[in-house]
């Protein structure tokens, strides 16, 4: 065999081992084959398999078989949570489409009273229909990190900035996951939405400053408001049961005077009926009762008797039972 290059002729031989040369690589073609025609599935993933293009069955963990240079297999990570950051990056991520390009376009939202904040937000997923998430849609993953900026902006649209960042982030949180879960239904993505979890809700740098102080001034009112009540229930109930206590012995007091005072009305009563059916001899037990209650108490007696001229001596008996 000769090769003519510019003016001069070069003859080429033809090797003299060319048999096996073509068994080597007859030989290396047959083990490249048979490594093509064996796989492995780790424990979370699940591979899906085509033939000529087609989708023919998922396999899960462990050694399979293929035809090789006709099936292909593709490894999904189905048995791990995976996740999307917005608005913000975590550097070394095992997920390659974990966060976007533009964070900074990501976080920036307006409310609804048209105040601007910034939003960062994760949403945890996992590819639950392996079919659907390679076949279904063009690019899954875009798709719903698109999918969910879009559910997250209107949700934050529909509330103030102080609902945004301060007390409505649960009810954020747990609107844009149902909203979302929807349109990855209807757009059969394969995925099933575990969580989406706010991150961190700021107003933005330019009014930071301003918006922190009136966030201290509304929790320094809602303290103070908070002391009053507390001082307000702790000393009305006292107040009241001061009041109950002397209404209740007011009436106590009350009570007792009408008793007595209609216990002595009937006492008088019934003395007077007494003495109606025998006013002399009534009247002289009243007398006699009376002077035995007032006698006791006077110092020095003298008793003077009408018909007689002279003062008559006195024994003063009771001194005497006293001093034995």
């Amino acid at each position: 065999m000769r090769l003519q290059v510019g003016n001069q002729t070069i003859e080429i031989k033809p090797p003299q081992n060319l048999m096996g040369i073509i068994g080597m690589v007859f030989v290396g073609l047959l083990l490249y084959t048979v490594y093509l025609a064996y796989y492995t599935v780790k424990l979370e993933e699940e591979a899906v398999i085509t033939r000529f293009g087609k989708f023919k069955e998922t396999k899960g963990p462990g050694l399979h078989f293929k035809i090789p240079f006709v099936d292909v297999a593709e490894k999904l990570e189905t048995g791990r949570q995976l996740k999307m950051e917005f608005g913000f990056g975590t550097p070394g991520g095992a997920n390659l489409r974990q966060f976007g390009n533009n964070p900074e376009d990501e976080r920036s939202m307006v409310t609804g009273d048209l105040n601007a904040a910034t939003v960062e937000w994760v949403v945890q997923y996992r590819i639950t229909d392996p079919k659907d998430f390679l076949y279904n849609v063009r690019d899954p993953e875009q798709t719903l990190r698109d999918a969910s900026e879009a559910v997250m902006r209107e949700v934050v649209g529909d509330r103030t900035v102080d609902e945004v960042i301060t007390v409505g982030r649960q009810g954020i949180e747990a609107e844009s996951q149902k909203k979302l879960a929807d349109l990855v239904t209807l757009y059969d993505l394969g995925i099933t939405i575990n969580q989406i979890q706010l991150i961190n809700v700021n107003p933005p740098a330019q009014v930071k400053q301003s918006f922190t102080e009136v966030n201290m001034a509304q929790q320094e009112r809602e303290t103070l408001t908070n002391v009053a009540h507390r001082e307000y229930n702790k000393s009305v109930p006292v107040a009241r049961g001061n009041a109950d206590k002397m209404i209740s012995a007011a009436q106590g007091y009350a009570t007792k005077r009408i008793n007595e005072a209609e216990g002595d009305v009937a006492k008088f009563v019934a003395l007077y009926g007494e003495y109606q059916k025998s006013p002399e001899v009534t009247k002289q037990r009243i007398y006699l009762e009376t002077m035995e209650k007032v006698m006791p108490s006077l110092g020095s007696k003298v008793i003077i008797d009408e018909g007689v001229n002279q003062v008559l001596p006195y024994l003063p008996l009771d001194s005497a039972s006293r001093n034995k």
